[in-house]
């Protein structure tokens, strides 16, 4: 009777200690963090529709393309990594809600022990018994480690999202790349062919007096200079190859792939309003769950200042023979409750609260940097595809000019000594430099949709 006396008296401390306490020790996690209407620049402020919405196999129209992300998002080894991850995080969360719950251990033993009776005689003890224990969560602490642990899980969860955005976008970038360079060899090629001709026509003018020996070297020159950037193109094909192999999770090797002007850009541009960049941007998501996990271990340190109360409980069954084990009178069983208050240990428990309330600083900090660099990136690459969408127009004015440059010049030299080879020499260079520079023009329109598209979040469904 005085034990459940005692224990009732003990659950009247602890129900009244709720009352007083429990409410005020753990605090409801809130981020006050507005998103700026200004977070990138030239948004359209009542424009909702975003970009980043659009699976990645309806934003890339290139089959060719679709086949390669898929490859790489089935394959790549830092995807599957991340999702490894997400597993153990879901096993940590696990762990967490098996807290709640009472431990239970089965210990049986026996073993002889000496009596010192008269006769010296050894008795027996066998024993059969379970011990259960059970923290009671007042103040919070076992709720707070569980969101702090479930916000770690997200935020892995977010983190692999942002790793297939990155994968997107890595394996799009490349693809272009390639066919960049692979149009920057075609031009080199085609300008050696010409370059040649060139040169065997300089040689018939200088036979006919028409150009001097200058003109005639000046020309093999100028095809040599041209002949010597097509080592450094292949080399450029072969490791972009190699990288986008690597991306892919495959051994270097060959790329099928499109020609460049062949490719499509994506024609609603839309980048909605910054706010979405909450929801959309895996990155951003990331940092919001680290801000809230280092909240939730706060609400933790503080409890440490409160006692911990638990319930110990043991049952089972002893007795000095194993033919008398089983009966009725050889079973025991008690309950206790503690209750443990530190005492000698509040320096470190301010310590270890104030460790928590930096880390949860640092991580607001953290949020905040990551929400700034996202709407630069989508400023840069909003910005970046209109300048290049501006260059497209004088660009081929220019092409085309030029080639008119070309040949007027080639032909005057025929039929003019008013003309000399410098000028045909200027008109083609400026032609090969153009036509590169429409290559580049064409690239860089290309990739700032990809970034766009990666800074949105896209790319990640």
């Amino acid at each position: 009777m005085k034990r459940f006396i005692s224990l009732g008296y003990f659950f009247v401390i602890t129900t009244t200690a709720v009352v007083l306490y429990s409410c005020n020790v753990t605090r409801p996690f809130s981020n006050d963090l507005k998103v700026p209407g200004d977070l990138y620049r030239d948004a359209a402020p009542s424009d909702s529709a975003n970009m980043a919405t659009v699976p990645w196999d309806v934003f890339f129209k290139d089959t060719l393309l679709q086949k390669l992300i898929k490859e790489g998002l089935q394959n790549n080894l830092d995807l599957k990594t991340a999702a490894t991850n997400i597993k153990a995080a879901e096993a940590n969360y696990a762990q967490t809600i098996q807290a709640f719950y009472p431990s239970l251990a089965v210990t049986a033993q026996g073993g002889a022990y000496h009596n010192a009776d008269l006769q010296g005689n050894n008795n027996q003890l066998y024993q059969l018994y379970a011990a259960s224990s059970w923290q009671i969560d007042i103040w919070g602490k076992l709720k707070s480690t569980k969101r702090a642990v479930y916000a770690t899980l997200l935020q892995s969860e977010a983190y692999k999202q942002a790793l297939q955005t990155q994968l997107v976008s890595d394996i799009a970038g490349a693809y272009y790349t390639l066919m960049a360079y692979d149009a920057q060899l075609s031009i080199a090629q085609t300008s050696v062919e010409k370059y040649a001709k060139d040169t065997a026509t300089m040689k018939m003018l200088k036979n006919s007096d028409v150009v001097t020996g200058a003109a005639v070297v000046q020309s093999a020159a100028n095809y040599y200079a041209v002949l010597s950037t097509i080592p450094d193109i292949k080399n450029n094909i072969r490791q972009t190859e190699n990288t986008l192999s690597l991306l892919l999770a495959r051994p270097p090797g060959s790329i099928e792939r499109d020609s460049l002007f062949h490719q499509q850009v994506y024609p609603a541009i839309h980048t909605g309003v910054p706010a979405q960049l909450l929801s959309n941007r895996p990155d951003v998501r990331e940092a919001e769950l680290q801000l809230r996990n280092t909240f939730e271990l706060t609400n933790v340190a503080r409890t440490y200042f409160y006692p911990a109360i638990t319930i110990t409980g043991e049952a089972g069954i002893y007795s000095n023979s194993l033919s008398t084990f089983f009966k009725p009178g050889a079973v025991f069983a008690n309950l206790i409750g503690g209750l443990t208050q530190p005492v000698f240990n509040n320096g470190l428990n301010k310590q270890r609260l104030k460790a928590a309330e930096a880390n949860h600083e640092a991580a607001m900090y953290n949020f905040q940097q990551t929400l700034l660099n996202a709407g630069q990136e989508v400023s840069n690459a909003l910005y970046q595809y209109r300048m290049a969408n501006e260059k497209a127009t004088s660009r081929r004015e220019q092409i085309l000019n030029l080639e008119k440059a070309v040949f007027f010049t080639s032909e005057l030299l025929k039929y003019t000594s008013s003309t000399n080879y410098t000028d045909v020499l200027t008109s083609e260079q400026n032609l090969l430099l153009a036509r590169q520079s429409a290559v580049n023009d064409k690239l860089q329109q290309l990739q700032a949709v990809v970034n766009l598209y990666a800074a949105l979040g896209g790319g990640r469904q």
